[in-house]
C-alpha cells in the first residue's frame, strides 16, 4: 500500500464486533472470608454489538454501538470510520478484520481510501481488537441492567473513557508482530 500510494500516509487499523446485552456477565470477585458475593441475575436476550476500530501503534480507537450486524450496517460503520480518521488521498487506511459474512459480502460498500485485509479463518489470536473486550466489559460485570438503554449508556461512557487511555489500549493491542509503522519498500537490491 505504501508503494502504491507514495505520497500518502498509510495506517494499519483493525476492527471487530463484540456482543453485549442483558444476559449478565458474571465473574468471580474477591470477598471477605466466609462472605458470599451476591449478583442479581435476570437473563434476558436483548443484544447490542460494540464495534471497535483500533490503531494499535498509537492506541487510537473509534467505537460504534450497533443494534445488530449486517452488510448495510457494516457499510455505514466503514463510512463513519473513514470520516472519523480522515481517510482520503493523503491518508490511506488498511483495515484488518475477520471473514464474517457481513464483512466479505459483495454488497459491502467500502470507502475509496479504505482497504480491507482479511485474517485467516479461525485465528482470533491474530485480532488486536480481541484484547479490547476485557476493558469494555469491566463496567458490565456482575451488574443487572433494567433496560438495554441503561446498558448502552454505561457502555458508551466506558468507550469514551477508553479513548483517553491510549497508552493502555496500545499496550493491550500492539502485538509483537504488528508493525508500528508502515514504510515504503525500496526497489530490489542489486549486488
Amino acid at each position: 500500500m505504501a508503494t502504491a500510494f507514495p505520497t500518502a500516509q498509510v495506517e494499519l487499523w483493525a476492527t471487530d464486533e463484540h456482543r453485549i446485552g442483558l444476559k449478565p456477565l458474571v465473574r468471580r470477585v474477591w470477598t471477605l472470608p466466609g462472605a458470599r458475593p451476591i449478583t442479581p441475575v435476570e437473563p434476558r436476550y436483548v443484544w447490542r454489538y460494540l464495534v471497535a476500530f483500533v490503531h494499535p501503534a498509537s492506541g487510537s480507537t473509534v467505537w460504534h454501538l450497533a443494534t445488530g450486524v449486517s452488510t448495510e450496517l457494516f457499510s455505514a460503520e466503514l463510512a463513519a470510520f473513514a470520516d472519523a480518521v480522515g481517510a482520503g488521498p493523503h491518508k490511506q487506511i488498511v483495515l484488518v478484520l475477520d471473514g464474517a459474512g457481513w464483512h466479505t459480502s459483495y454488497e459491502v460498500v467500502v470507502p475509496e481510501h479504505v482497504h480491507l485485509l482479511f485474517l485467516p479463518a479461525h485465528s482470533p489470536e491474530l485480532q488486536p481488537c480481541e484484547h479490547l473486550w476485557q476493558f469494555t466489559d469491566a463496567p458490565l460485570l456482575n451488574r443487572h441492567f433494567a433496560t438495554i438503554e441503561e446498558l448502552e449508556e454505561v457502555q458508551l461512557a466506558r468507550c469514551a473513557a477508553l479513548q483517553a487511555r491510549r497508552a493502555v489500549i496500545r499496550s493491550a493491542t500492539l502485538l509483537p508482530w504488528w508493525p508500528q509503522r508502515i514504510t515504503k519498500r525500496q526497489g530490489p537490491r542489486r549486488t
